[in-house]
């Protein structure tokens, strides 16, 4: 469904260049056609299937993406074949946002960067500097053990009890290695195993830190997903929380929201206000969190420098995210529009898997409820299905992809409930 959220002013010069070609970037270029009827510039390193066949925007292969020299000379081409444009530049990965960031000297003259700066996107993209600014301002955050990787050895985690979760402290770091086994985030059983992952690690080449934190217990329907927008000055002006209801479970897509229903929670939006404003961030910032049943806490993992994979949830939500980028850095305006609310005011059902997939795997049978409810009202968005879009091969590659979903849970995933 389109839902033109924003957009009273128009942007007649508007030209948006993503790098990715994951969902979020096709979110990100739906957001802009939704709002403004404009095609995007989508730069991939593959031609992948969400971005093929597309109507709503241009895809452009870059084979030397994780090349911050080569990305700076085909973005550049790419602003010389949309002279006389107004040119947002955004990233759909942390990575692709450090190189923008990076290379923003070679860029902003051609370019709209709404990026913080590489000291700031340095201090909270790493998660142990995150985790020690949670400490420092108070911010509910899990037991953590930090360990050098190419030290060696293995860490002290005399003060977690196993299982536990480790994860890369730099995850642009982290996406150019390459291991057998790699994941996003490792669930690790025994102290055993954790020896055996961090040698594995430390084989690849991988310089950074690795965090190995306490297991908050509770299935996928704990997680918890909250995106802020601060303005130029550093003011918070805007917060989407989401209930996540169902990760995906395929290694390279581990922790990611295949469920999201939107709500507010004033209390975590406060948290957060709290450490983006002594930060003094502009943009968007995605955490991820989850709720721990054990205390009542709500727990914030780590700071995303942009909007998540899974941002269509707020545009679904009724907030359409490429609005206030737009209305602040091309058109000079309050980000918001007079009388808009602060955060997502009614809630909707995101999800990328079919309802009925997604239905069958959440556990609770209250939320389990709710998202039947939201669906029968028609509160529901899938941000690849799209009305715009009509290649006939486009919607037989959803197809098969939404068929591949049900064949991805039934292996990572497979005690759903029939």
């Amino acid at each position: 469904m389109s839902r033109r959220t924003g957009a009273q002013v128009p942007a007649p010069r508007l030209q948006p260049v993503v790098l990715g070609g994951d969902v979020g970037a096709y979110s990100l270029a739906r957001t802009f056609h939704e709002a403004y009827g404009v095609r995007s510039v989508v730069v991939s390193s593959v031609s992948t299937g969400l971005v093929r066949h597309s109507r709503i925007l241009e895809n452009v292969v870059e084979p030397g993406i994780d090349d911050g020299p080569t990305v700076v000379r085909r973005l550049r081409a790419i602003a010389e074949q949309h002279p006389g444009t107004d040119r947002v530049l955004l990233g759909s990965a942390d990575w692709l946002v450090r190189t923008i960031v990076e290379n923003r000297a070679q860029l902003e003259d051609l370019y709209t960067i709404p990026y913080v700066d590489v000291a700031t996107l340095d201090r909270v993209t790493d998660k142990v500097l995150f985790g020690e600014l949670c400490a420092e301002l108070g911010i509910d955050h899990p037991a953590t053990v930090v360990h050098d990787v190419q030290a060696g050895g293995t860490p002290d985690t005399s003060g977690l009890r196993f299982p536990v979760i480790a994860k890369a402290a730099d995850t642009a770091a982290y996406h150019l290695v390459e291991f057998p086994g790699k994941k996003k985030v490792f669930t690790v059983d025994t102290p055993v195993e954790l020896a055996d992952l961090l040698a594995r690690v430390q084989a690849s080449g991988y310089q950074g830190r690795f965090v190995v934190q306490d297991l908050i217990p509770g299935d996928d329907s704990g997680m918890r997903i909250l995106t802020c927008y601060s303005d130029a000055s550093g003011k918070v002006r805007f917060s989407a929380f989401g209930h996540v209801l169902l990760e995906e479970h395929t290694p390279g897509a581990l922790g990611n929201p295949a469920g999201i229903i939107t709500g507010h929670d004033a209390q975590i939006a406060a948290q957060a206000v709290r450490l983006l404003e002594h930060l003094g961030w502009t943009g968007y910032a995605n955490f991820d969190l989850k709720y721990d049943p054990r205390d009542g806490r709500t727990v914030f993992f780590e700071l995303n420098p942009r909007l998540g994979r899974s941002n269509f949830y707020i545009t679904a939500g009724g907030r359409n995210t490429a609005e206030l980028y737009v209305r602040e850095h091309v058109q000079g305006l309050d980000p918001l529009p007079d009388g808009a609310a602060d955060h997502l005011t009614e809630p909707h059902l995101y999800t990328v898997l079919p309802r009925w997939l997604l239905r069958r795997y959440v556990a609770d049978p209250a939320l389990r409820a709710r998202t039947r409810a939201l669906g029968r009202a028609g509160r529901v968005t899938n941000p690849l299905w799209y009305r715009a879009e009509t290649d006939p091969r486009r919607l037989a590659y959803l197809a098969v992809a939404q068929a591949n979903q049900v064949r991805k849970y039934r292996r990572h995933y497979p005690h759903g409930d029939a």
